[in-house]
């Protein structure tokens, strides 16, 4: 009877020990979606590759975020087919993600770059940062990508 008692203690104890492990601890909740709107302002592929795995991480965190990337200034060769080294990395963020890239059309004249020579899913807007500004104005966060 007693070897009896002492195994259920020792259970006992193990079960309570485990409990108050987990006290305290953040319990692995579904993150929530997010709305965030990335300004990509760099011509440095080593920003794009950066871009490209926080965009990747994001979704695999909190999935169905809504994500959008602002390229504006040299940040327009992110998209820009015969200078993106992660093109291929972008239509999968689009297809698979629904990740948003948004060319600014200002930066298009001046730099005179064509539509069709940049990524065919991205988009175009007058301004890249007043499309940013109306982001932020609707709750979206804003992160900089890039120096």
């Amino acid at each position: 009877m007693k070897p009896l008692f002492m195994m259920f203690f020792t259970v006992l104890l193990a079960i309570g020990g485990l409990n108050a492990q987990t006290k305290g601890k953040a319990v692995s909740k579904k993150a929530k979606p997010y709305k965030i709107v990335f300004q990509m302002v760099s011509k440095d592929t080593t920003d794009h590759n950066a871009m490209v795995r926080q965009l990747f991480n994001i979704q695999k965190l909190a999935p169905g975020s809504k994500l959008e990337v602002v390229c504006h200034g040299p940040g327009m060769s992110f998209i820009h087919k015969e200078k993106s080294l992660v093109l291929d990395k972008l239509k999968d963020l689009v297809l698979l993600h629904k990740v948003d890239f948004v060319a600014c059309e200002f930066t298009m004249q001046q730099k005179n770059i064509k539509r069709e020579q940049l990524l065919d899913e991205c988009r175009t807007v007058p301004g890249g940062i007043l499309e940013i500004v109306d982001k932020q104005d609707k709750g979206w966060s804003y992160i900089k990508s890039g120096y």
